[in-house]
């Protein structure tokens, strides 16, 4: 009777699993067809090439381009990703290997609180810190491409410190061992080989950064102008797509939401664009 009810209970405990990631793809399936369904039909009333390479946005005027908010897109998450990507590797790598015991607790919880911070409380501080001394030092508005990608280098931190760190731990400690016997030094063992064993973990820490620079909406809002134009330098303000999104979708009607739905589909297309060249750039960096 035992061995009758432990499989019962398994058999409920398997199709809860099932039913759950049923569930999971079922909604992204269902919010891709939504996005894409309103999105292709403002693209096909708007025109694919005005939509996309059109540099005016002017809803008034029935004038929807978001190629300003498509380059804004892009130069934000590289901005981010040249700051937060390098600090956020090395940091994994001072926790990983060199942090003392007493203190590994303070600064990996520091971390974990990173994570926990909501986005708005990072506008909120890019808004009084980093605006001001930007305006101050480099003859700005301080509202700008600049400002937008440091905030974000500082909020993806987290991510890429965690999951690079838990790839360092996880490589065979015979690979760093093996590097001591044959001569190398502690700093080359680890640079040279643990780093080397641990790079697709690594790797996808940045893509999982990228993502979340690329999806952040409320802080950038907060410091990076909302210009509907192309910057021509990091002191320019700048709109990404997700702003544009969020700013006008409150009063959007018509068309103009549809524009706004179908800047929504491009912003999906971008991310799996993104997401497939990580993907192929590291599995050639295997092989």
């Amino acid at each position: 009777m035992s061995k009758y009810n432990k499989k019962i209970r398994e058999g409920i405990v398997s199709v809860a699993f099932l039913i759950s990631a049923l569930v999971s793809v079922a909604a992204v399936i269902l919010i891709s067809i939504f996005i894409f369904a309103n999105g292709f039909s403002a693209i096909g009333k708007i025109g694919f090439v005005d939509f996309i390479f059109g540099q005016t946005w002017k809803p008034a005027n029935n004038q929807f381009g978001i190629f300003p908010m498509i380059i804004g897109s892009i130069y934000v998450t590289l901005g981010a990703v040249l700051i937060g990507a390098p600090i956020g590797v090395m940091t994994a790598i001072y926790l990983a290997e060199y942090c003392p015991k007493k203190f590994y607790s303070v600064f990996s919880g520091l971390v974990n609180l990173m994570a926990g911070i909501p986005s708005v409380l990072y506008g909120f501080f890019g808004l009084v810190v980093l605006v001001p001394l930007i305006r101050n030092n480099l003859d700005s508005q301080g509202m700008s491409l600049l400002a937008a990608s440091v905030l974000l280098g500082i909020m993806i931190l987290p991510t890429i410190v965690a999951i690079s760190q838990a790839s360092l731990k996880a490589v065979d400690p015979g690979y760093y061992e093996g590097s001591l016997a044959l001569g190398a030094t502690h700093e080359r063992s680890i640079f040279a080989v643990k780093l080397r064993a641990a790079r697709s973990g690594i790797f996808s820490a940045v893509i999982l950064g990228v993502g979340r620079a690329i999806g952040e909406t409320m802080a950038v809002i907060m410091v990076a102008g909302n210009q509907a134009i192309i910057p021509k330098s990091v002191l320019d303000g700048v709109r990404t797509m997700t702003g544009n999104i969020v700013i006008e979708m409150g009063y959007a009607t018509d068309l103009h939401r549809q524009a706004l739905l179908a800047t929504a589909a491009v912003l999906f297309v971008f991310i799996l664009i993104v997401n497939l060249t990580f993907s192929l750039v590291l599995r050639r960096s295997l092989n």
